[in-house]
């Protein structure tokens, strides 16, 4: 006789997580076209209807976490890591750093800063589908701030275009750099990929340490990996 499949696990009710009530559900309609669509349907204006319709349309990546575990990413995060939703529900978000390394160390940075504020943000290296690194810029606010990782909700911006300058941010061109240098790549090498002259890397590379306090390209790996 064939054995029955266990039943598949519910999924957590986000506004339950995050202390929300949402209304009573309205009297069921005609069968919506998309989900998108039942959430735009003139009966489902209730705070819970909205919020979710804010989350899946959002233009900003958005992640909900619970114990470093993703509960929901909404399409934009799965556009920006290059993963399909239904993969990154359930995963640590460790597959979302480039090493385990990363994952540790930004992990007890924003534990200890969360502790004392809910909501922080930097700027770090991120890994998409397929091993790509990026640098993004992280938001995150904790729900549960004597707890910080217990649930969580995140943004995340792809830096890549000109940003206001300031003493300690890097430019475009040094976070392209940088990156190379992350992934163990020398002067040279990174000058032939860029098309550029090695000694302009130089100076770029001497600027990226200059900034983040770095006396050499180990420590400015450690640097770039533990986060800004």
């Amino acid at each position: 006789m064939a054995r029955r499949k266990a039943p598949p696990e519910p999924q957590p009710d986000l506004f339950v997580e995050a202390g929300l009530t949402p209304a009573p559900a309205a009297a069921p309609a005609r069968k919506p076209a998309s989900a998108t669509a039942a959430l735009l349907d003139p009966a489902a204006t209730d705070d819970a209807s909205l919020s979710a319709l804010a989350f899946v349309e959002a233009p900003v990546a958005l992640l909900v976490l619970a114990n470093r575990r993703i509960l929901q990413a909404n399409p934009a995060a799965a556009a920006l890591f290059g993963w399909p939703r239904h993969l990154m529900q359930g995963q640590s978000v460790r597959m979302l750093y480039p090493s385990a390394f990363e994952f540790r160390t930004v992990g007890e940075r924003w534990l200890r800063l969360m502790r004392d504020r809910p909501v922080h943000e930097d700027e770090r290296v991120m890994q998409a589908r397929g091993g790509r690194m990026f640098w993004a810029r992280a938001r995150g606010r904790t729900l549960t701030p004597d707890r910080p990782f217990e649930l969580m909700v995140w943004t995340f911006e792809k830096l890549e275009g000109p940003e206001t300058p300031t003493e300690t941010a890097l430019t475009p061109r040094e976070r392209e750099i940088a990156l190379h240098v992350v992934e163990g790549r020398t002067a040279k090498q990174i000058a032939r990929l860029l098309d550029i002259s090695h000694r302009t890397v130089e100076v770029h590379r001497a600027a990226v340490m200059r900034k983040l306090g770095a006396r050499n390209v180990a420590e400015l790996v450690s640097r770039i990996v533990e986060t800004r």
